[in-house]
């Protein structure tokens, strides 16, 4: 023991582990699963495998192309979309267009109706606009179509639907010198104008596919779990699958997405295969119902209140009380370095918990020993499920852990892995989304700016950026996406204060009656060097991850990694610095043309 009784942080036998002996294990892990092609692995869903991306939700309605004009327009109807549209109308602005590829409001949400799909951050900090819209969920992490209906009260309460463009792919996007203003194109014909457009880059929306030959040669069913095909697999989000009860199932995948739908799929699948390349941490779950006495006694700000709490603890930050209590914030309740990086020592003995846990639901030893993940506690997406692991006990579910190489080839009748062959009836992809892709061919259309100049030309060799969401070229134009912008593992956060910051831009603008708001080249690349070396803390721990969406794949210190990768003090610091420099009033670094000008 150590002093005052406490552990000796070095020794062996107090610690329950050899530090030494893990951080070999973890370099082993990581290694066998670094390739050269990193995120180039995942294959494009286009041609043949474009059928991933059709809607099986909402029926196609045809309608006449628009042509008209229109004050903002705002790409994308998720989280983004609509909390730029709520903003927008809470400055007053009634000339707005939401274009949106789904059937309705709510992206991620729309197509995220797998069975058991829920949020895994607390959803009193995770639906937007609870307090506005007088809205309290109705359980710590709710399910999908609590969620998605949620997302049709925003548009509701703030007039969303009005006017806008539902079941709308874009098409093109461009900048007109002579009227100043953009030109919008889509699937459908229509050509409108905009003075503005807001473009939400849809991080959790587009998905991927793994890098497999022959996926096309599969003669089986087969599906991506953002498209939940229930014609043929029967039941709905809450399970009962029971078109599977004679079918062999293989689901490729083991991240968030994955835990979620695996319980259901074991429950109900003649057979299940869950294909892993690299196990996920799974800890409970915890959930439970909304207290309502807790509900009553909430006071004005509980919503912006409880976020930045819990922003604050996983950025790393200090603060009093954890309003939040849940597995995320249970992380970072050990000791914390700068940059959110978890003390070694204390990550080492998460771990260990983490996977003695395994080994303590999960009854066959071999089996046990392929779910334990080897990395440290932030290196990938934590998660936290009652009921994923306990589905390994099943007679009828069977880990088919291919080491760190994934699927070598999929065949007309099944998958091969470690060189057999698996016949299966059904093949599920739950292989994520393309976080990680350029704007260009993550959206499915280009911007072109001022000078003919494309945006997938500029961000070419990284994101060049004032704050994340404006660039020079492109007046009165702006992004909301996850690049060069203080982060926190609760996505909506770092909307909401995106689409409180582009909402001022436009305010300020318009009170100067500008013509266009553009962003100065010095500014630009000065904050471009901020999010640079702001990624400098976190570096050698993203270094020593296992490759994944957070570490670009095991490149972090690629130089276009870096630059498009966020500001790392978090989102609570990154809010604070906007909302100083918009108050300060000088707006320094964005420039403002009006009609003479001037």
């Amino acid at each position: 023991m150590g002093p005052a009784g406490q552990t000796d942080r070095t020794d062996p036998v107090a610690l329950g582990f050899d530090p030494d002996v893990l951080r070999e294990k973890y370099r082993i892990e990581r290694d066998k699963r670094l390739r050269k092609d990193g995120s180039r692995q995942y294959q494009a869903l286009e041609g043949e495998l474009a059928k991933f991306i059709d809607d099986p939700y909402t029926p196609r309605t045809e309608r006449e192309p628009v042509h008209d004009h229109v004050e903002v327009a705002i790409v994308g109807g998720g989280f983004g979309g609509m909390l730029a549209g709520a903003r927008l109308r809470d400055l007053g602005y009634t000339d707005i267009r939401i274009l949106e590829q789904g059937g309705d409001f709510g992206g991620t949400w729309y197509w995220n109706r797998y069975p058991g799909a829920a949020c895994d951050t607390e959803a009193y900090i995770y639906l937007p606009l609870l307090e506005e819209t007088g809205y309290i969920p109705s359980e710590k992490y709710v399910k999908a179509p609590e969620i998605l209906e949620h997302c049709r009260r925003i548009a509701r309460h703030y007039r969303l639907y009005d006017n806008a463009l539902l079941q709308t792919r874009v098409s093109g996007v461009t900048w007109s010198e002579d009227d100043g203003l953009w030109t919008v194109e889509t699937d459908r014909g229509d050509r409108f104008t905009a003075k503005y457009v807001c473009m939400t880059a849809g991080a959790m929306q587009k998905p991927k596919l793994p890098g497999v030959p022959g996926i096309e040669t599969f003669a089986g069913h087969t599906f991506h779990t953002t498209r939940w095909d229930y014609e043929y697999t029967g039941g709905d989000s809450t399970g009962g699958l029971d078109g599977l009860a004679d079918k062999k199932v293989a689901i490729v995948g083991t991240g968030a997405t994955a835990i979620q739908a695996v319980p259901h799929l074991g429950a109900s699948s003649g057979h299940l295969y869950v294909v892993q390349r690299t196990p996920s941490a799974v800890n409970a779950r915890n959930n439970r119902p909304t207290d309502p006495e807790w509900a009553a006694s909430l006071q004005h700000g509980w919503q912006r209140e409880r976020m930045d709490n819990f922003s604050t603890f996983v950025a790393g930050g200090d603060a009093e009380t954890d309003l939040v209590k849940d597995g995320w914030t249970a992380i970072y309740r050990l000791r914390t370095l700068s940059g959110g990086v978890l003390d070694e020592i204390d990550d080492f003995t998460k771990m260990e918990e983490i996977r003695n846990r395994v080994a303590s639901i999960v009854r066959d030893p071999e089996t046990a020993e392929g779910l334990k993940p080897w990395y440290r506690a932030l290196c990938k997406r934590p998660c936290f499920n009652d009921d994923y692991l306990e589905t390994f006990n099943r007679p009828n579910v069977t880990l088919l852990d291919t080491d760190g190489q994934g699927i070598e080839r999929v065949t007309p009748t099944g998958i091969v892995v470690g060189g057999k062959e698996y016949e299966v009836d059904c093949l599920v992809f739950a292989s994520g989304f393309q976080v990680g892709a350029p704007f260009a061919s993550r959206l499915g259309y280009d911007v072109v700016g001022r000078g003919g100049r494309k945006l997938s030309e500029k961000f070419k060799g990284g994101i060049s950026t004032l704050y994340g969401m404006q660039t020079n070229g492109f007046p009165n134009f702006f992004i909301i996406a996850l690049n060069q912008v203080g982060t926190s593992s609760n996505f909506a956060h770092v909307l909401d204060v995106q689409s409180r910051h582009v909402s001022q831009v436009i305010h300020e603008a318009d009170s100067r009656k500008a013509r266009t708001v553009d962003v100065e080249v010095p500014a630009e690349e000065a904050w471009v060097q901020t999010v640079y070396d702001s990624s400098r803390a976190n570096l050698e721990f993203l270094e020593s991850c296992t490759p994944g969406y957070y570490n670009n794949e095991g490149s972090p210190n690629a130089n276009v990694a870096r630059r498009n990768g966020a500001y790392g003090p978090g989102i609570v610091a990154f809010d604070h610095l906007i909302s100083d420099w918009r108050a300060e009033g000088s707006w320094e670094g964005l420039t403002f043309e009006t009609t003479d000008g001037a």
